[in-house]
């Protein structure tokens, strides 16, 4: 390997550089060279085994202080190490184990801390819950108070979360080091995490367990809980509450409750936002002579609807104000009302007399404009 190139010039930064600095340019440069992207290639493979010996000097402040003062001399002959290591004992060893701790380094930072190891005894907070909740229209327009039930966790108070026996952190496992976490190198240049085996992923091992709870560090229990629905909720809203999920581990804190709510349909209404909508059959005599109405309105009283003389089938009459309660407001939204014309059926004789009657009269159309002009428009399509 040659050593009279310069360290920073290999590793492409100044001799002034921070750690930071010279880590950062050591593995952008060393996934550039890896012999693994770059089958084949000599230089390529020379050119990382350059930058790795850089690495190794500049990496250790002792050893960046002997370089900078004596150069490449200062790892030579008896200023190196014991048996005329030009490194001072540390060899370097570019076959694939070599380059498994390589990237097992660079890519510790992406895959869940590689070589950083996780407390397993730390606090670890509950998880969280869901729950489900109908309520009708009426209960969304005027807000009310709900009792619900649901199943969730308290902290096992014989072994005060730790599911040991003695009530005691339990031992770190041996083979994930309590990161959980196992780091596998595949195909050369990929590194697989996977759940380590041993512990299933908790980071400890429990060799005798809480016999209240299984080693589990938790029972489980049902909680009754009063939840306020404001007026004016909309269906598919979720309403958070803090810390009544789960309960934590180890001192953690409780996960937290979600609680979701649709709304049930209703008989008469249908909404879209803070508006109101209805359909409502009327008359066919109503509809050409005018009348009223009374429909049922939201908050339990009633609201009545003059009929206009002359209402054509699915006419939309707006009652303002009288809609759904606004979130958080004062306001209410509007109600519309489309009317139905029914066309009578099941007519008695006299019924259809008077049909009969007022159809004969009405030969103008006058009393029909719409049907008047579609047919004017249209007379001209029929073949003579």
């Amino acid at each position: 390997m040659t050593t009279e190139k310069d360290y920073y010039e290999l590793l492409e930064v100044s001799k002034t550089a921070g750690a930071d600095e010279i880590k950062k340019s050591y593995r952008r440069l060393a996934m550039q060279y890896h012999p693994d992207r770059n089958p084949g290639n000599k230089e390529a493979e020379t050119k990382f085994k350059e930058i790795n010996e850089a690495y190794e000097v500049l990496k250790d402040e002792q050893k960046r202080a002997a370089y900078d003062r004596y150069g490449h001399q200062a790892f030579a002959g008896g200023m190196g190490g014991a048996g005329g290591n030009p490194f001072g004992g540390f060899e370097f060893n570019f076959g694939s184990g070599g380059f498994s701790d390589v990237f097992s380094e660079i890519f510790s930072d992406f895959m869940g801390g590689g070589r950083r190891q996780a407390n397993p005894n730390a606090a670890e907070r509950g998880a969280d819950l869901r729950y489900n909740l109908e309520i009708s229209l009426d209960e969304a327009f005027t807000g009310i108070e709900k009792e619900i039930k649901i199943p969730t966790t308290k902290v096992c108070e014989d072994c005060h979360g730790h599911g040991t026996k003695d009530g005691k952190p339990a031992e770190i496992c041996p083979d994930c080091h309590g990161s959980g976490k196992i780091h596998r190198q595949q195909g050369g240049f990929f590194i697989v995490e996977t759940t380590c085996p041993k512990c299933r992923g908790t980071g400890r091992l429990i060799k005798d367990k809480c016999k209240t709870c299984g080693g589990e560090g938790y029972v489980a229990q049902e909680k009754t809980l009063k939840i306020k629905i404001p007026a004016g909720v909309e269906d598919e809203t979720r309403m958070r509450i803090t810390g009544e999920g789960e309960a934590g581990l180890r001192g953690g804190p409780n996960g937290d409750l979600y609680v979701f709510i649709s709304v049930k349909k209703h008989k008469l209404y249908s909404r879209e936002g803070g508006n109101l909508y209805a359909s409502v059959p009327i008359s066919m005599a109503c509809a050409a002579l005018g009348g009223k109405i009374e429909i049922p309105s939201i908050d339990g009283d009633k609201i009545e609807l003059n009929i206009e003389a002359g209402t054509q089938n699915d006419q939309v009459a707006k009652v303002k104000g009288q809609g759904m309660t606004m979130l958080r407001s004062t306001r209410r939204g509007d109600l519309f009302v489309k009317l139905r014309v029914e066309t009578p059926v099941n007519l008695s004789a006299r019924q259809k007399e008077l049909l009969e009657e007022f159809r004969s009269i009405s030969k103008d159309d006058a009393c029909q404009p719409e049907a008047k002009s579609f047919f004017d428009k249209i007379k001209d399509l029929f073949v003579a």
